[in-house]
């Protein structure tokens, strides 16, 4: 009886039947890629647990590799052990000549600064330089200096090697060095800056030029 509200309701079944055959097709057209993605992913996964194992097995291999060592015949470790020491022992010679010799030259270092320049000054009695101010207790480091290597000549000289105790000369002077190098270390910044002053003026700096002169 009505026409209009019949073709309404075709167009609305219509509509519907569309939909329908439309999500049936995108379904179709998704479905695969989706479980192709899917299939990717769990190889891809796959592969990197495979690869941690392999990586996990080789570093097990490298910490078992010491056990499968002491495993073996106890003849070849304990030549091995032997020339480690050997080396070890000639490696711990060469230090202690090289501290010995680093403190012979630093004492000879000290030793010229007090004779060539400390000691120059002092005696020409210059008014506006503080020599004391300047070289701080540079002597009592040179003091020291020389004790520390009395005593590393007297725990060396005519002493087998392995029975060269380094570690207890510095125990013994440890309080002697902490005492003299602080001030020295107090002083430092001051003594800069006094140079610093003393390089502007001109008949002062002559004085030092004269010093390093007789140095070289």
């Amino acid at each position: 009886d009505c026409p209009g509200k019949e073709g309404t309701g075709g167009r609305k079944r219509n509509l519907t039947l569309l939909r329908n055959k439309l999500y049936m097709g995108q379904r179709r057209r998704t479905e695969p890629v989706v479980e192709s993605t899917t299939t990717a992913g769990d190889l891809g996964n796959l592969r990197r647990s495979q690869s941690d194992r392999t990586e996990y097995s080789q570093k097990l291999q490298e910490k078992m590799a010491p056990q499968v060592v002491s495993s073996t015949p106890a003849t070849p470790p304990q030549e091995d052990e032997e020339e480690v020491s050997r080396r070890m022992m000639a490696k711990r010679v060469k230090i202690i000549a090289e501290l010995m010799q680093t403190e012979k030259d630093y004492i000879s270092d000290l030793d010229l600064c007090i004779k060539e320049v400390i000691q120059p000054l002092r005696n020409k009695q210059i008014a506006r330089f503080d020599v004391d101010g300047l070289f701080s207790n540079i002597e009592l480091v040179h003091q020291l200096s020389a004790k520390l290597l009395s005593l590393l000549e007297e725990a060396t000289t005519d002493v087998e090697p392995s029975m060269q105790i380094i570690g207890e000369v510095f125990l013994q002077i440890k309080g002697p060095l902490e005492d003299t190098y602080k001030i020295y270390c107090y002083d430092h910044d001051d003594a800069h800056t006094m140079l610093e002053y003393y390089e502007k003026d001109e008949e002062l700096k002559q004085h030092l030029r004269d010093c390093v002169q007789s140095l070289k």
